[in-house]
This record gives C-alpha cells, sequence and structure tokens, in this order.
C-alpha cells in the first residue's frame, strides 16, 4: 500500500472513530431528552441513536478490515465487508424501527403521561443538529473515499437527523394543542420511516454482494474510455464491472489491429484501462483481454499503413454501451 493509501485508510478510520464518539454522545443527550419529556416520540428517537453507534462500531472494523491490501486466500482485497456492514446496519435499523412500532402502538392503546417537554424538545433538537453535521460529513466523505461503509452511515445518520426534525415538529403541535396521541403517532411515522431506511439500505448492500452490474460505473467507464482512447483502440465489448467496497474492477475486451505484435498490443491495452480509471477518477484496476481486428472493423479503423484493410474508413464510432457490454463478433 502506497503512503498515499495509508493516509486516506487512516483519514478513514478517524471519520469511524469521530461517529462512534458523536453517536455516544448523541444517545446521552437522546435518552436526557426522554427522561426529562417521557416522550414516546423522543424515546423511539433515542432507540434509533442505539443503533447508531452498535452501527459505527461494526463500521470501524469494516473500514480496518477493508483496507488490508489483497492476499492469496482474497485475491479480489477485504472491500467487500464494507457492503456487510451496509447490510448489517441496515438489519439493525428495521430491528430498531420493530422496537419503535410497538412502542407507538402501546403508547396509542395506553396512552401516554408527558411531562417537562419543552425541555426535552430543546435537548433533543440539539442532539438533532449534531447529527446532522456528523451525518453530512459522514455522506461527503463516505463518497470521496469510496467507502460505503462510512457511506451508509451517514446515510442513517443524516435520515436520523430528518427524523428529530420531524419529532420536534409533531411534539411542537403536542404541545400547543394539549393532543397527548400526537406523541405516539409521530412515534409511529419513525418507526415507519425507519423500516423503509434499513429495507433500502439491505438491497442496495445485497445487489453489490452479489455483484450486480451499476449502470452508472459503466457509464463512467465507457465516457472516460472515449475521452482517452488511440486510434488504434478500435472498439470494446464484454464489458462488466464489480465494486469490492471502494475498488473498482473492470473486465473489457479490446479490439486492436491484428497486425500489431504480441508486446505492442498488450502495452497498448494495458495504458488505456490505466488512463481511464484515472480519467474517471475511479479507485480499482482494468483486466484486459486483447481482441484482433479480424478486418471485422475496417469501416471505422483510421489505419492508414494498414495492409490488410477490406474496406475503406466510412465512420468515426464512439464508444456505446450497447456496444461495449455485447458480446464481440464471432
Amino acid at each position: 500500500m502506497s503512503s498515499a493509501e495509508h493516509a486516506e485508510q487512516r483519514s478513514r478510520i478517524r471519520l469511524a472513530l469521530l461517529s462512534i464518539t458523536a453517536g455516544v454522545v448523541v444517545l446521552g443527550l437522546k435518552y436526557l431528552a426522554f427522561a426529562l419529556s417521557g416522550s414516546v416520540a423522543l424515546k423511539s428517537d433515542a432507540i434509533e441513536s442505539i443503533v447508531n453507534v452498535v452501527a459505527a462500531v461494526f463500521a470501524l472494523g469494516a473500514v480496518i478490515f477493508a483496507g488490508r491490501p489483497a492476499d492469496k486466500e482474497h485475491p479480489y482485497g477485504h472491500g467487500k465487508i464494507e457492503h456487510f456492514s451496509a447490510a448489517f446496519e441496515g438489519g439493525l435499523i428495521s430491528l430498531a424501527a420493530a422496537f419503535i412500532l410497538l412502542e407507538a402502538a402501546r403508547g396509542l392503546f395506553y396512552g401516554v403521561e408527558l411531562k417537562d417537554l419543552g425541555k426535552g424538545l430543546l435537548v433533543n433538537l440539539a442532539a438533532g443538529g449534531l447529527n446532522g453535521l456528523l451525518g453530512w460529513l459522514l455522506l461527503s466523505q463516505g463518497r470521496k473515499k469510496r467507502s460505503k461503509a462510512l457511506e451508509a452511515d451517514g446515510h442513517h445518520i443524516l435520515s436520523d437527523f430528518w427524523t428529530t426534525v420531524g419529532i420536534a415538529a409533531g411534539l411542537l403541535a403536542v404541545k400547543l394543542t394539549g393532543l397527548r396521541w400526537l406523541d405516539p403517532a409521530m412515534a409511529l411515522v419513525v418507526g415507519l420511516l425507519l423500516a423503509r431506511t434499513g429495507f433500502r439500505l439491505v438491497k442496495e448492500s445485497s445487489q453489490a454482494l452479489l455483484d450486480m452490474e451499476d449502470p452508472d460505473v459503466l457509464r463512467k467507464v465507457l465516457a472516460a474510455m472515449n475521452g482517452v482512447r488511440s486510434w488504434d483502440i478500435i472498439a470494446v465489448h464484454e464489458m462488466r464491472t464489480f465494486r469490492s467496497g471502494r475498488y473498482t474492477h473492470v473486465d473489457v475486451h479490446i479490439v486492436v489491429p491484428e497486425f500489431y505484435p504480441v508486446r505492442q498490443a498488450h502495452d497498448l491495452c494495458e495504458a488505456f484501462g490505466e488512463s481511464a480509471l484515472e480519467a474517471a477518477t475511479i479507485e480499482g484496476e482494468v483486466h484486459t483481454h486483447v481482441d484482433p481486428c479480424g478486418r471485422l472493423y475496417c469501416s471505422r479503423c483510421p489505419a492508414k499503413s494498414c495492409a490488410i484493410r477490406v474496406a475503406p474508413q466510412s465512420s468515426e464510432t464512439a464508444f456505446t454501451l450497447e456496444e461495449a457490454t455485447a458480446a464481440g463478433p464471432a
């Protein structure tokens, strides 16, 4: 691992540690808000913060493990653990949603006894503000550093922030109207929103673990290839990608002039793959398979010194997603 990669890994670990520390502080504030108010909605918000802390600890372990280099047992590296982390967090969120929905049902059925709602709201809003800053930081840095674990943590914490804002609005209505049933009703809404967030996280992580193709990554890589290609990169086909944590692996067949020596064709394709990833600002690797043109692409090939051409060049064709992902001609 290079010094730059070491620095990036240390930065990811610092962010994960910050998430744990801030999560513990927010959890303390939210339980204080519940203790002051007796609100079921604020209790549901505190239950979600327990999930935040547990998920942040798991995310730290995932970031550390994902940073280990590839080895004999894991030739594609250890990055997939970050998708496990995101799926685990989604499961925890779903479990928290179930507890919150149960508390809300009890509150609606038996009623609630509210205490100092004003102080509880102020403390909870302070905790929510801290969560908003933390969620924004984790989400932006997780995307920048291509860490799925940090990104998932940021998504969850930001959803927690908006939950806090919604609860504050609902409890303000309780304070103004005196309708106490609005408190467990708000908790019910929180539980349903959390269940949706948990389902989305589990679904996205499961797709990544199953190596489901990401069309956005394909389009980004292909656009970069069109930008850096030289005239003798005639066509690409059978392109596919998968992500392992922050690393993207690209497999692609590259068509070159069939009269090129093996060494020249190999070096050309290797350099092309590296340039494409650099242009796309993607961390990963390109596995290339060299295909001779077979005199099938003469209409788009500008080689002027080609002694085997069977037709003149008639067009200049950019790589398209349809052709790039299809099988090549026999």
